[in-house]
């Protein structure tokens, strides 16, 4: 993972690249990515992580599939499968990864295992 995100910073994308970050609940990522003018992707993070207001936000500003993206990251089976019929199969699968991100940080985060080695 952490080559695709190297080259992605280095050859044009640093936007994806720091969104992996920001994912990741890295404050200084999340500033980067709404300064630098890409709201988009900071609403599909807000919106996995249960936001309506992102995820109408996005709706809005006319990013159905981004929305679709962020609700598969969610873990929604019908925003996958909407994903899927619409030919959108990489980004389906992007929302899965990032729904497993998610779910393996808030295990972690409920891990008192993990305190300890802190």
């Amino acid at each position: 993972m952490h080559r695709l995100r190297d080259w992605l910073m280095g050859h044009g994308y640093p936007e994806l690249g720091i969104f992996t970050f920001a994912l990741r609940n890295k404050e200084d990522a999340r500033k980067w990515l709404m300064t630098n003018g890409h709201p988009h992707l900071m609403a599909v993070i807000t919106g996995i992580e249960g936001d309506t207001k992102a995820l109408d936000w996005l709706e809005r500003n006319g990013f159905n599939v981004l929305k679709q993206v962020a609700l598969t990251g969610d873990g929604d089976k019908e925003a996958f499968e909407w994903l899927l019929r619409h030919g959108h199969r990489e980004l389906a699968m992007i929302g899965t990864r990032m729904h497993r991100v998610k779910s393996d940080m808030d295990d972690a985060y409920g891990d008192i295992h993990k305190f300890a080695q802190e």
